[in-house]
C-alpha cells in the first residue's frame, strides 16, 4: 500500500504580462497517513500554490497528486482546509459558522451538531456557540475556523499559515491547541508556515522549498518526542533542528534576493 498523499513531479505555470512564470517546479514527495508535514521556504516560493493544488482549488500544469489512491482533479470531500484568515461569516453565529459546509451539503444532523459543540468545548469556546465573529478575539476566530475544518472528521487537513496574523503568545497557544486536538483525533496534515520554530514544534517532517521556481530543497525528519509541550523549545535537539532548517531557508532566501525576488519574512 502506497503513501496516503503522493505529489509526483508537480509544476504550476502562470501567464503574467505576456510571459510565463513558473511558481512550482517538479515537486515530488510522499506523506504517510497520520503524519504532520510542514512546508517552509522564502516568500513567493510557491508554498501556497502547492497547497492549493493539493486541495484541488487550482489546476496543475503537469504532474499528479494522489490522495488515498485517488488522483486529484478538483475540490473533493475528505479534507479540511484552514486559510490564513478565519473567513467567518459575520452574520452567522459561531455554531452556524462551524456547520456551514455541512449545511451547504444538506447533511447537518444532530450528531454533526453535537460534534461541532464538542469541538468548540475542546478549543475552549463552550458558551460562545451563539456569539458572532465580531464579539470574538482574533485567536478565538481562528479556533472557530479550526473547528469548522475538523467537524466532518476529515482524514486530511490542509493549513495555509493559519496562525500567521496572531501575536506570538496566541500563536504558541494555537500550536499547543492544534497538537492536542491531533493527539485525540490523528489526521494527515500539510501545514504551510513561515515560522521555523512552529514547523519544528508541530511536525513529523519539514520540507524546505527553494526560491522561485519552488522545488524541494531539503526534507528533515523531526525526531522529537511524540508528545510535545513548550519546554521542548529550550532543548538542544530542538535548537539544532531549527538552526539546520533556518540555514537552508536563508541560503535560498539569499538566492531569491540575488535574483531580484522577495526576501524571506
Amino acid at each position: 500500500m502506497g503513501a496516503f498523499l503522493q505529489v509526483q513531479g508537480v509544476s504550476r505555470h502562470f501567464a503574467i504580462a505576456g510571459r510565463t512564470l513558473t511558481a512550482v517546479d517538479d515537486v515530488s514527495f510522499e506523506l504517510d497517513a497520520g503524519r504532520f508535514l510542514s512546508i517552509v521556504g522564502p516568500s513567493g516560493c510557491g508554498k501556497t500554490t502547492l497547497l492549493r493544488m493539493i486541495a484541488g482549488l487550482i489546476e496543475r500544469s503537469s504532474g499528479e497528486i494522489v490522495i488515498d489512491g485517488h488522483s486529484v482533479t478538483g475540490p473533493t470531500g475528505g479534507m479540511g482546509i484552514v486559510f490564513q484568515r478565519p473567513v467567518l461569516l459575520t452574520w452567522r453565529s459561531v455554531l452556524s459558522n462551524v456547520l456551514l459546509a455541512e449545511e451547504i451539503r444538506s447533511s447537518v444532523t444532530e450528531e454533526t451538531r453535537e460534534r461541532a459543540r464538542a469541538l468548540l468545548r475542546l478549543v475552549g469556546l463552550a458558551g460562545f456557540e451563539d456569539a458572532y465573529p465580531a464579539q470574538l478575539s482574533g485567536g478565538m476566530q481562528h479556533r472557530v475556523a479550526l473547528c469548522r475544518a475538523l467537524v466532518t472528521d476529515p482524514p486530511l487537513l490542509l493549513m495555509d499559515e493559519p496562525f500567521g496574523a496572531l501575536d506570538a503568545i496566541t500563536r504558541e497557544r494555537m500550536g499547543l491547541l492544534l497538537h492536542d486536538l491531533l493527539s485525540r483525533t490523528p489526521k494527515t496534515v500539510v501545514f504551510v508556515t513561515h515560522g521555523i520554530a512552529e514547523a519544528v514544534f508541530l511536525s513529523h517532517d519539514v520540507i524546505v522549498m527553494s526560491s522561485r521556481p519552488g522545488h524541494v530543497a531539503a526534507r528533515f525528519a523531526i525526531d522529537l518526542p511524540a508528545r510535545r509541550d513548550l519546554s521542548l523549545l529550550g532543548t538542544p535537539r530542538f535548537a539544532t533542528l531549527a538552526q539546520q532548517i533556518r540555514e537552508v531557508v536563508l541560503t535560498h532566501s539569499a538566492d531569491a534576493e540575488a535574483d531580484g525576488g522577495p526576501p524571506v519574512l
